[in-house]
């Protein structure tokens, strides 16, 4: 269904408005802004839902600020944003619904749509999730052998393997289980076997995550998981060893797990979007059903000061803007997250698809291609590794790379002394990046003249800094839904469908075409001549181990 109520946004005033701002914004340095402002900082850090956003290291002043909010008006942000909510099939390309909100509403909170409320459907699965989970964390869940399950795995691919796998090494602080949990997507057997092989199949439960239970490398790889059960424990363990998050009910019966063991959730929810819903079952067996909910508390939050705070201090909206900014106006075309918190250190894998999935697109909601620069991409490492790896080209090299820098305020280990270096390490790096040390000063600093060039520091390099009181389920859940609605303001900016994900569909569909003729060498070769090559070479390694 085409939108052809698109406004392409280089039409608005504010576009043409911010056009001229970047042309000052480029004459001028962060070092001038703050001198010219003593109360920049003050003004340009907003705080929401325990979130605190310092956006006054950035390249812009009050005007940009101003310009940016009248962009978002005139492309209609907060009337999509309010559609979304509303329950509306925003999601045009594939007509349906987007709703990974309604997925943390609170049970006395209604959301009617055709006659149905979602969320008592949403909460009727949390509730089956949680008595799962707390029969599996009390010993009542054994395995076939009759022990008691120590370890989870979770197969899946994309959305329901990043958020689960960022979650548990997050949130490993709230582990109230004697449980762990391991993690497994990539096709490459080796990644299965890598897992498996440290576990025994009498204590272990394997989680299937995939919607349709048709996924190829979610099946080829549950598949494995299977014959790994059975070998060792025979065919009826098989329903004491696995669980399905989909909602296949048909395939799900026909692997061998039972209707009580799957656990199911909507078209309405997309993969990126979904570690909230029953995709998160191994965080629930982690964290428990308490901890879970604890989390959803967070993303609602969230949530909530989206839509209900003033658009000049709603912390998504603006740090979704910041990105149109920097991608449309000042020529950046990547955004690095630098958590400085190791326990986040997959944070950045799971934003690269929370953002490039959702916003990687080269056509508007009309289906005309776009003659703007969309998504940036999404980069990052935890403080302090990186620092001694890339920040050498933040500091000094010649690409424009804005930065969010994330601290926690609370110590994240008992180790409580090194996490004073780590917060200097953070402020530090704020502050290098912004102001440089510029060649007057090294000179005076008694470096030898002929150095001066190598030593010296522009600045004048953006970043964004956040600080939260601590990692718990609950900033958890803030931090990822304001990343959330971040992605969704870029992309009603851009006039583009956020939520559909056509891009990964092509090359899954050639893989199973060229998958049959690696092993059937009677097929006829009718690609180019590069994957035509290409196969004859594998094909020829493949008679030697086949």
């Amino acid at each position: 269904m085409r939108d052809d109520a698109v406004i392409n946004p280089r039409s608005t005033k504010a576009w043409k408005a911010l056009e001229k701002d970047a042309k000052r914004m480029k004459a001028t340095t962060i070092q001038e802004l703050f001198a010219a402002d003593p109360a920049r900082a003050e003004r340009m850090t907003f705080e929401g839902a325990g979130i605190s956003m310092d956006l006054s290291k950035n390249l812009i002043d009050d005007e940009v600020i101003t310009h940016l909010l009248e962009l978002a008006e005139q492309t209609k942000v907060l009337d999509r944003r309010d559609a979304m909510f509303r329950g509306d099939a925003i999601n045009n390309s594939e007509e349906r619904r987007v709703l990974h909100v309604a997925l943390r509403m609170p049970r006395s909170t209604p959301l009617v749509l055709d006659g149905h409320d979602v969320v008592a459907d949403v909460h009727e699965v949390l509730d089956h999730m949680g008595s799962f989970c707390e029969d599996v964390r009390e010993g009542r869940w054994l395995g076939a052998t009759g022990k008691r399950i120590t370890d989870v795995v979770n197969v899946g691919i994309g959305g329901s393997y990043l958020g689960p796998e960022m979650a548990a090494l997050a949130l490993r602080r709230a582990v109230s289980a004697p449980i762990d949990a391991h993690f497994v997507a990539n096709v490459d057997a080796a990644d299965l076997e890598a897992v498996v092989s440290k576990l025994d199949p009498e204590t272990t439960v394997v989680i299937v995550a995939s919607k349709t239970f048709t996924t190829l490398e979610t099946m080829t790889n549950a598949g494995l998981a299977r014959d790994w059960i059975a070998g060792a424990l025979g065919e009826a363990a098989v329903a004491n060893h696995f669980v399905a998050v989909s909602t296949n009910h048909e395939a799900v019966k026909e692997f061998g797990i039972s209707e009580n063991a799957m656990f199911g959730f909507w078209d309405w929810v997309g993969g990126r979007y979904s570690m909230d819903s029953a995709i998160g079952l191994s965080t629930m067996m982690l964290i428990g059903k308490d901890g879970f909910a604890e989390m959803l508390a967070g993303f609602h939050d969230v949530d909530q000061h989206f839509c209900d705070t003033d658009p000049k201090k709603n912390l998504p909206l603006l740090l979704g803007l910041m990105r149109v900014w920097y991608g449309n106006f000042l020529g950046a075309e990547t955004v690095g997250v630098m958590p400085y918190s190791n326990d986040l250190k997959r944070l950045p894998a799971y934003l690269q698809q929370l953002q490039m999935e959702s916003n990687g697109k080269r056509v508007s909601r009309d289906g005309v291609a776009v003659e703007y620069s969309t998504g940036p991409i999404v980069w990052g490492e935890p403080g302090t590794d990186g620092q001694h790896s890339f920040y050498q080209l933040l500091h000094q090299g010649t690409k424009l790379i804005p930065l969010d820098l994330i601290g926690f305020l609370t110590p994240l280990s008992g180790y409580r002394e090194s996490h004073d270096l780590l917060i200097a390490n953070l402020l530090a790096q704020s502050q290098a990046l912004a102001f440089g040390r510029l060649a007057d000063e090294v000179a005076a600093s008694g470096v030898e003249e002929w150095q001066v060039p190598f030593r010296t520091f522009p600045g004048n390099r953006p970043s964004t800094l956040f600080f939260l009181d601590e990692l718990t389920p609950r900033s958890l859940g803030s931090l990822i839904a304001l990343y959330e609605h971040d992605v969704f303001t870029q992309g009603a900016v851009w006039g583009i469908d956020s939520f559909d994900q056509w891009g990964v569909e092509l090359g899954k569909a050639m893989a199973t075409s060229i998958a049959g003729t690696l092993t059937d060498e009677t097929v006829a070769l009718t690609y180019d001549s590069s994957t035509n090559s290409a196969i004859e070479r594998y094909r020829n390694s493949r008679r030697r181990w086949a």
